[in-house]
């Protein structure tokens, strides 16, 4: 009996390592009567939409790879010409991505996005709460022109050098140097107490993420005693570290934290990254990959509706993204610090914890680091801005913009502007004009070229998201086939016992299935499998598109209960100050929180500014189009 059990576990063990191959060879399989009795258009095109979103949500196969299979079943079964395929992998978005890729590649190299990020935090203080506050700001802004994943990754080497810092010097002090005491305020006397902090000096090695062997952060006790910070599966370090007056830290020996609060500020601290990440996407069109998979989905599907445009989606999402980052704020600290405001968010100088002094310190002396702000910083700087005014008022809608001086209309996006100061970056010098050598020999890969350019195809290679790329092409490769084989006009006529709902209710229910859907598969994906088919209830309803697609679309991005929801919540989850258990309890509030403002902001200034209580002409028109 025991042989026999043994060897069905070994059999559902090995059926479980080779889970994802069945998966892929199975699904295709059972789904494969579909189009062999019904030999239709939509019958085809429904198969390949079944088969693709499978592999999807499971991940059975990457998710670029998931994204080619259209491009091979749409010949295939008839429904699509190769050719016109291949044309729906390349859209007007890869081109404003890639511009846009060329731009946080120079912000990376020349580490704007770090001098930015520790001057909000050094304006904001050591403070708790208002630590919280900074860090959450600045991710929330640099988020706006990189990728959650990219400025998540940038900001949470900084926030965790702040709170290395915190737990060193908890562990190191006595239970009295944590007491508040008072901050002297001559700039004389704060010298002479920073010289007592000297005794208390840490020097922090950071583990190199490329090398097979973990470091050892070195750490001096107040008394010279050596202790060593080891690593463990990529997580916090474990710190030992050994002082004489054994009571002092008899209370903390089994915990890697010097007091419970000291825990929920790392909690705190590293959750309100991700979230803040998140909500930064949510504000402009190249944010996130999912606004980019609205805006070109949609824009195919209504050519004739001129309502979406970098500006028109600020105006609408900036609100959103103040409201939801005040109130997560509000959320993270009432979950993890309580609610004793006044102590954990003054600005007051007056009164301040030695470990507060010593986190602002380490901050001021991360960016003394950086030195003073160099040409390649400046010259990127002014590209940043450049951008943005030349998005801003392409077509801003209540005047005339720039594309007014054209004579044709219609030429140009915002992907124009994108690629074209991308296209600069690679030709304009990282040295400033007629600067000596000495005075540049700073500028990294500048030493043996003068005219070596502000960014290298290698450092765009290095950050260009390729996979999410294929991944956006096959979502538009998926909305065609749905297009032209008739599937979006079926699937809403059989939504149409809906028809009683009002919209605010059929849009409820979508944010809430898309939400609850994300959670478990990747963001991109999910809007990509639901676009389609919530344009076709919109028509079907006469509801006006935008009014489900818009919150669907900043929804799917809500992902944050899990660390396997989006990339951000799986970097920040790697660094072991969190359990499952934090993220699912702040996730869900955040959750909430997001469906609730996204809902306010539909409701009310999203109705004037998209004219949502009418069902406009240019959706009439595509539901005629495709009725016929």
């Amino acid at each position: 009996m025991r042989l026999e059990a043994a060897a069905r576990m070994d059999v559902f063990r090995k059926l479980w390592t080779a889970r994802k191959l069945i998966l892929v060879v199975f699904i295709p399989l059972s789904l494969l009567p579909l189009p062999l009795i019904h030999p239709t258009s939509e019958a085809c095109c429904a198969y390949v939409l079944m088969v693709t979103a499978v592999y999807w949500v499971s991940e059975a196969v990457p998710l670029g790879a998931a994204a080619l299979v259209p491009a091979f079943l749409y010949p295939l079964f008839g429904v699509l010409k190769s050719s016109e395929v291949a044309a729906e992998y390349c859209k007007d978005t890869t081109l404003l991505l890639m511009g846009v890729i060329c731009l946080a590649a120079s912000i990376e190299k020349w580490n704007l996005h770090k001098r930015i990020a520790l001057r909000m935090v050094m304006i904001a203080g050591a403070k708790p709460g208002m630590l919280v506050l900074g860090f959450m700001c600045c991710t929330v802004f640099l988020s706006m022109w990189l990728s959650n994943t990219s400025t998540t990754a940038m900001v949470m080497p900084i926030a965790e050098a702040v709170l290395q810092q915190l737990i060193c010097t908890g562990l190191a002090d006595g239970p009295a140097d944590s007491e508040t005491t008072e901050a002297p305020e001559e700039d004389s006397a704060v010298s002479d107490k920073e010289e007592n902090f000297d005794k208390n000096k840490l020097e922090l090695l950071y583990r190199n993420d490329s090398s097979d062997c973990p470091k050892q952060d070195f750490c001096t006790g107040e008394d010279g005693t050596n202790g060593f910070i080891g690593h463990t599966n990529g997580h916090l370090p474990q710190l030992a570290i050994e002082i004489p007056n054994v009571k002092r830290v008899k209370a903390r020996r089994d915990s890697q934290y010097p007091t419970k609060q000291d825990h929920m500020i790392c909690k705190c601290l590293s959750l309100s990254i991700t979230y803040a990440a998140t909500i930064g996407g949510l504000i402009t069109i190249t944010g996130t990959s999912t606004n980019l998979i609205f805006a070109e989905q949609f824009n195919t599907r209504y050519p004739g509706a001129k309502v979406i445009n970098f500006g028109t989606w600020f105006i609408f999402s900036f609100p959103i993204a103040i409201i939801m980052l005040v109130l997560t704020w509000l959320w993270l600290h009432f979950l993890f610090l309580g609610c004793n405001f006044r102590e954990t968010c003054s600005w007051s100088k007056k009164r301040k914890t030695r470990r507060e002094m010593l986190s602002e310190k380490r901050i001021q002396e991360e960016y003394a680091k950086l030195g003073p702000i160099s040409y390649p910083e400046v010259v990127t700087g002014v590209f940043f801005i450049l951008m943005t005014l030349l998005w801003f008022t392409r077509e801003p809608g209540f005047v005339p913009g720039w594309t007014s001086l054209f004579e044709k209309k219609g030429y140009r996006t915002d992907a124009t502007v994108s690629v074209l100061l991308g296209f600069l970056l690679f030709l304009i010098p990282a040295r400033r004009p007629f600067s000596s050598s000495s005075s540049s020999s700073s500028y990294r890969g500048t030493e043996s070229d003068p005219l070596a350019p502000m960014i290298t195809w290698k450092d765009f290679q290095r950050l260009m998201p390729w996979e999410i790329v294929i991944l956006v092409g096959g979502g538009y490769a998926l909305a065609a086939g749905c297009k032209v084989s008739g599937l979006s006009m079926w699937i809403g006529r059989q939504l149409e016992p809906m028809s009683g709902l009002p919209p605010w209710a059929v849009t409820l229910l979508a944010c809430l299935l898309v939400s609850a859907v994300t959670e478990f598969a990747s963001n991109p994906a999910t809007l990509t499998v639901f676009l389609p088919i919530l344009s076709a209830l919109s028509e079907t309803l006469r509801i006006n598109p935008l009014h489900t697609l818009i919150p669907s679309t900043m929804c799917v991005s809500f992902g944050v209960m899990l660390p396997v929801g989006n990339p951000p919540n799986a970097i920040v989850f790697s660094y072991g100050h969190v359990k499952i258990s934090d993220m699912v309890k702040a996730g869900f509030g955040v959750n909430l929180i997001g469906v609730a403002v996204v809902m306010l902001a539909i409701t009310t200034w999203g109705s004037p500014l998209f004219n949502l209580n009418e069902f406009p002409a240019w959706a009439v028109a595509r539901n005629v189009t495709g009725s016929l």
